[in-house]
């Protein structure tokens, strides 16, 4: 069944101040401005760049908040008034710990729990921030997020650990960040088959989809990008599939979407009906998943190595 989600992801670089409490206070208040505004286009979540209210603080660890602390608190009034997810990203203290956190807020502005970056910068650690352990993915009502945050793109067990069973993944990674990602980014998206949506201290936040291609970006003069993604779909090879292009179409018309990839051998199929999902078309026309395709060719790799 089609699963319709408006993402809208905010760039950011700081709105400055004479003093490191006053940056922080301004840069609160700029993003909840710019939260605002995103929700115009009625976002089913909002995602904010990284370390976002203390940007341009270099006693970023002193001015950690908790979760309970002002900033989420101030997010959270948001989220209610607009019944939208949020996803905070923040120096976030617990306990004698502080982390790079990045707290998802639900739509009644309460904050669900929050993904601690695994590989903060050696600099970062250097000034007491704590690696987290793994990346959890977060029930939505729209389906399953998860996150990374920054320096994190550089390391594929964060993915893995979001994705550890691929069929029941998440289908959306959200990812504050001090930099852009450009082709990393795009490969995350393409080799696990997922939206990617990254905010960015600067302009060129981006949404990407499932098979690398960037689908938003955002520009000096318009720091908010929005889009409308179809979370219901499947990931496919083209080798056995697209011969049943023509039958899935003749049955179904404007209901099923073929995005076809030829240089990646690919293809994402949407389903835009209601009552029937993506999957259930697979299975209807024997369609194979890329995941399946490509087990099914290592176990015949196997076999033909045992003759």
């Amino acid at each position: 069944m089609a699963r319709y989600v408006r993402v809208s992801a905010i760039s950011f670089s700081g709105a400055g101040g004479a003093t490191e409490e006053e940056r922080k206070e301004n840069n609160i208040r700029a993003m909840c401005g710019l939260i605002e505004k995103a929700c115009w286009d009625g976002p089913d979540i909002v995602i904010t760049p990284e370390f976002f209210n203390v940007l341009g603080c270099e006693r970023y660890v002193d001015l950690a908040e908790t979760m309970d602390g002002e900033t989420v608190g101030r997010l959270s009034e948001l989220a209610r008034r607009y019944k939208t997810w949020i996803a905070c990203a923040m120096p976030e203290r617990d306990g004698d710990k502080v982390y790079n956190s990045c707290i998802l807020i639900n739509r009644d502005g309460f904050p669900v729990g929050s993904y601690h970056k695994m590989h903060p910068t050696i600099g970062e650690m250097e000034q007491g921030i704590t690696p987290g352990l793994e990346s959890r993915p977060f029930q939505t009502d729209f389906g399953l997020i998860a996150f990374a945050i920054c320096f994190d793109l550089n390391f594929r067990d964060v993915i893995e650990s979001a994705m550890r069973d691929r069929s029941k993944g998440p289908r959306l990674i959200c990812f504050p960040s001090m930099y852009r990602g450009g082709i990393q980014a795009r490969i995350w998206a393409h080799d696990f088959g997922v939206w990617f949506a990254s905010a960015i201290t600067g302009p060129h936040s981006s949404i990407i989809n499932p098979m690398g291609k960037v689908m938003a970006i955002s520009e000096a003069y318009n720091p908010i990008v929005s889009s409308v993604v179809n979370l219901d779909y499947v990931v496919c090879h083209i080798d056995y599939n697209n011969a049943k292009f023509d039958e899935i179409k003749r049955k179904y018309g404007k209901g099923v979407e073929l995005d076809v990839y030829s240089p990646e051998g690919r293809f994402i199929l949407y389903s835009h009906m209601d009552g029937k999902s993506a999957e259930d078309i697979a299975e209807e026309f024997e369609l194979e998943t890329l995941e399946s395709y490509f087990e099914r060719a290592n176990r015949i790799r196997m076999e033909a190595l045992l003759r």
